[in-house]
């Protein structure tokens, strides 16, 4: 607060990021949104393969525009005011992996579990067992910040499987595969995890999971 500055030059970008954020929540996320909303309002067992797939696409990008939306409008207002905010998302649909992927999406809620959660419990420094003890209370707690529901406590140890498929069961395969391969195998788990995370009724998760896939 002390050092504060403000200049034209940071108002000016300030305006210019509020109103890209502000474009991509009203004109993007929830105009995206609607067929989402659309799509989940009607029977499950009424939905075809390409509808919850589209489905489920429509809710990965409503969710990406709505969330870096009001970054992009708390940066600007920032600047505006003087600070300087970091990012807090950097392209996270071309990464390849989930790893990476989380890397990329929510920085500051990765960072500050990382560097309050995870890191204080000893981090990956005491052996693969309390590594994997680590992640999952990291992952149980990410779920649980995101609402008291079963299906977000559902979501974050679906995430944690695949993290600790990458980081112990097939790190080097994964980085044997193609580029193309390692990509669109991380958008299906991301897309299927958007699923997980959008329907809050659990019993229709089951439903929608057999769905996707015809069953």
């Amino acid at each position: 607060l002390d050092n504060r500055r403000e200049n034209t030059d940071m108002f000016a970008y300030g305006i210019k990021r509020f109103v890209t954020g502000l474009a991509k929540k009203v004109l993007l996320a929830n105009t995206i949104g609607q067929v989402w909303t659309q799509l989940s309002a009607m029977e499950v067992s009424s939905m075809s393969v390409v509808g919850t797939w589209i489905g489920a696409l429509a809710f990965t990008f409503q969710i990406y525009f709505d969330f870096s939306a009001y970054s992009d409008m708390a940066i600007g207002l920032g600047q505006m005011l003087g600070f300087k905010f970091l990012e807090n998302f950097d392209y996270p649909y071309i990464s390849k992996s989930i790893t990476e992927f989380w890397r990329r999406w929510h920085i500051s809620l990765t960072t500050w579990f990382r560097e309050y959660v995870y890191i204080p419990l000893g981090g990956n420094r005491r052996g693969r067992g309390k590594t994997i003890r680590n992640l999952a209370i990291v992952w149980l707690l990410t779920g649980i910040w995101h609402g008291a529901s079963w299906n977000f406590l559902l979501w974050g140890l679906y995430f944690l499987l695949f993290m600790l498929l990458e980081r112990f069961v097939f790190p080097s395969l994964l980085q044997k595969l193609p580029h193309v391969v390692r990509h669109l195998y991380t958008l299906v788990v991301v897309f299927l995890g958007w699923g997980l995370f959008a329907i809050d009724d659990i019993s229709r998760v089951g439903a929608y999971f057999s769905a996707c896939f015809g069953l």
